[in-house]
């Protein structure tokens, strides 16, 4: 394999990985990423085929779980009970449960909630112009996801500073303060939700915590751990995604010339799929070898870990003609920014209605809308998300 240097921490990076993902490719099926010490593909097929395989998977073999430092006990005790860190039989049996609960017929149901949620946050918007990410993007999944679960909204920005912290733990800057941080807003969370979880055993609502307390099948149920775990998943899965979503979204919209016409009903699915395409939030995704395998042409044994960069998938030019151009008329095809296979985003209907009801709603009130400041990424990596972004109105 060759080997690659790029910092993750480097500002150019920061702004534009896709370069370095097009020397990934051209490397070969798998390329070692120096800074990681990682092999990484930025190939579509090779990426598809890994997210499918069985023989890899989130969870650590046994004999190479990495050791868990004390301090960050009480962060792994959460991630211990996550669908995104299992696989089956633990995976299939807490995925099943899940999606008793959350079923597309709840989701679906949120449309037009989402254009009532949209309008009201619009309503509020400072005259003349602001951050949409402050007073758009974040407030919108988050008080979206309280009202899903049952939790009140008025706690969104607890909801919000707890997610921000806990995703810190998978950001290449990375620090003891950070960790300390999302040690801090996990046992928050565990606490807060603990509550609610106790309260909806004994009242309960008409909100997805009820419904996953509910939910049984064979007579097993969730436990409390479970329970929590999913919900903090939900949240700070759904929300982080969906916020960075947006903020691209909106931001390459606007920088293509890219206006209502491709907003309309019978063309905003198709829109909302080439934004998660172009510029996904998540762009690198880890995967355990669980047995001696070849895949993109490289032999790995048990034990090994893969990293699979879904945005460099995404811009591979053998799936997409000229991948690098936002085109929203585009064919569409499966595109990796919600993974595939056992792990595929449960939360992927959920983020597509948002965008889907929330996108028009905003371009509609809005149609003088502009950038007002060049937009910059934050250094977030390996989440992949602006800063703000400053739009006049």
């Amino acid at each position: 394999m060759q080997s690659l240097t790029q910092s993750p921490l480097d500002p150019a990076f920061v702004q534009n990985p896709y370069p370095f993902y097009d020397r990934v490719r051209a490397a070969g099926g798998f390329a070692v990423w120096e800074d990681y010490g990682l092999p990484v593909s930025a190939r579509a097929v090779v990426v598809g085929a890994a997210l499918r395989d069985r023989r890899l998977g989130r969870e650590a073999p046994p004999e190479h779980a990495p050791e868990i430092p004390p301090h960050l006990a009480p962060f792994y005790a959460v991630e211990a009970h996550s669908m995104l860190e299992l696989e089956p039989p633990r995976h299939t049996r807490l995925r099943r449960l899940v999606l008793r609960a959350f079923t597309s017929a709840r989701i679906a149901a949120l449309g037009p909630e989402i254009e009532l949620l949209a309008e009201e946050l619009i309503g509020r918007f400072p005259a003349g112009g602001g951050d949409l990410l402050a007073h758009f993007a974040r407030p919108l999944p988050v008080i979206l996801i309280a009202r899903l679960l049952g939790v009140p909204e008025e706690r969104a920005d607890d909801l919000l500073s707890w997610s921000n912290a806990m995703v810190g733990m998978y950001q290449a800057r990375r620090t003891r303060e950070s960790e300390a941080a999302a040690v801090a807003a996990t046992e928050a969370f565990v606490d807060f939700l603990g509550r609610y979880v106790e309260e909806r055993r004994r009242r309960p609502g008409n909100d997805l915590i009820t419904e996953l307390i509910a939910a049984e099948e064979a007579g097993d149920r969730l436990s409390r751990d479970e329970l929590i775990a999913t919900c903090i998943l939900l949240l700070n899965a759904g929300h982080e995604a969906t916020v960075h979503t947006i903020g691209n979204g909106v931001k390459t919209l606007l920088e293509t010339g890219t206006g209502a016409y491709w907003l309309t009903p019978n063309r905003i699915e198709g829109t909302v799929e080439e934004i998660f395409r172009f510029d996904p939030p998540l762009h690198l995704f880890t995967r355990w070898v669980y047995e001696d395998l070849e895949i993109g042409g490289q032999a790995f044994r048990r034990g090994d870990r893969v990293g699979l960069l879904l945005a460099g998938a995404n811009r591979d030019p053998g799936p997409w003609e000229e991948p690098a151009r936002f085109n929203p008329g585009r064919p569409q095809q499966v595109n990796y920014s919600f993974g595939a296979g056992a792990h595929f985003c449960i939360g992927a209907p959920l983020a597509r209605l948002e965008l889907q009801r929330a996108l028009p709603v905003l371009f509609r009130a809005l149609p003088d809308l502009r950038l007002a400041a060049p937009p910059r990424y934050a250094d977030l990596y390996h989440f992949h998300g602006l800063e703000r972004l400053d739009l006049s109105w």
